[in-house]
């Protein structure tokens, strides 16, 4: 198999020859996706950190010419990558058959090009920092017969709900142009500390990404960051906390979690942005997660027609809600 029929075949994996340097010819699967995402996939197991260095130095050229890591690839571009050293592969990480038996379970929606799951709470969209695999690592083991799986969105690790993967390139575009032209509606469910005074309210604060040396990204509200639009709502009202929906109008880092934080309503059990100590209070109630979950899902395409669905609340989170039944 030549290298353009292997980074043409998404599940198979790659076998460079790090010594030399490669030509690989973008095919109609691989066009639209940025270069660096495209890197980290053919290049498994080089470090995220090697690959933004090696685009920085110019040493991966499309068609002969630098390129910036946000640059979209095109049909029948020529891919320069330099001899890199690649890490070894004879023994990848998959999922666990308890987690493969949990996204089979979890599956919402599907048809010949969307593939719509519950994600469950605690487990990443992607691996990554420390992570050997996430959701699309998991599916693309499921079905290895795919030629084509990717995210279409994403949600934090510890957020539940809604979840999109495109089958085909084909319809990963059409939803990116929705996203971007606002048609698709997302709503949300949260649990946030204290009682939400004065019904339904646009949370409209611009949105600063910070990333720590570490490597943890934290959302910051500040007049120099990207315009960012939430919609809370009420639906119960408890004793020290209040059931929310939230329609998300942009879709930024963290932008419900840092909003609630804004509107000073943190969302119950968010380690990062909210209160430890009425999150310790909650987990006497035995939440032990961010109450956090994509419920509900609409948008409409050319080749999907309309599609709605929701995504049932977890059953640890249903729980929680009982108990605070009575505080009413």
């Amino acid at each position: 198999m030549c290298i353009n029929e292997i980074a043409c075949c998404y599940h198979i994996r790659m076998k460079l020859d790090h010594n030399k340097v490669q030509q690989v010819e973008i095919h109609e699967e691989q066009q639209g996706q940025r270069i660096d995402n495209f890197l980290l996939r053919i290049l498994k197991g080089v470090p995220r950190s090697r690959i933004y260095r090696i685009l920085r130095k110019g040493e991966v050229r499309v068609n002969k010419k630098r390129i910036k890591p946000e640059y979209r690839l095109l049909l029948d571009d020529i891919v320069r990558i330099p001899p890199i050293r690649l890490a070894e592969e004879s023994d990848p990480a998959k999922p666990s058959v308890k987690a493969q038996h949990l996204l089979k379970d979890s599956i919402l929606y599907e048809d010949e090009g969307l593939l719509i799951i519950n994600k469950p709470s605690g487990m990443a969209v992607h691996g990554g920092s420390g992570l050997n695999y996430g959701v699309i690592e998991a599916l693309r083991v499921m079905r290895p017969e795919a030629r084509f799986l990717e995210l279409a969105h994403r949600l934090d690790r510890d957020t539940s709900g809604c979840l999109v993967i495109a089958k085909k390139r084909s319809r990963l575009r059409q939803f990116h142009t929705l996203l971007r032209e606002g048609g698709i509606q997302k709503h949300y469910l949260c649990l946030v500390k204290g009682q939400w005074k004065g019904g339904r309210r646009r949370v409209d604060a611009p949105l600063l990404k910070n990333q720590l040396k570490s490597g943890e990204r934290l959302v910051r509200v500040d007049a120099a960051g990207k315009v960012a639009l939430s919609v809370f709502e009420p639906v119960t009202i408890y004793q020290k906390t209040s059931l929310m929906r939230v329609e998300l109008i942009t879709g930024r880092t963290h932008q419900i979690r840092v909003h609630a934080r804004h509107s000073e309503h943190p969302i119950v059990g968010d380690t990062k942005y909210g209160d430890d100590v009425f999150n310790k209070e909650m987990a006497t109630l035995g939440l032990k997660r961010l109450f956090l979950h994509a419920s509900t899902l609409k948008f409409e395409l050319e080749d999907s027609g309309k599609v709605a669905i929701q995504a049932p609340l977890p059953a640890e989170l249903q729980v929680i809600l009982d108990k605070l039944e009575n505080d009413i």
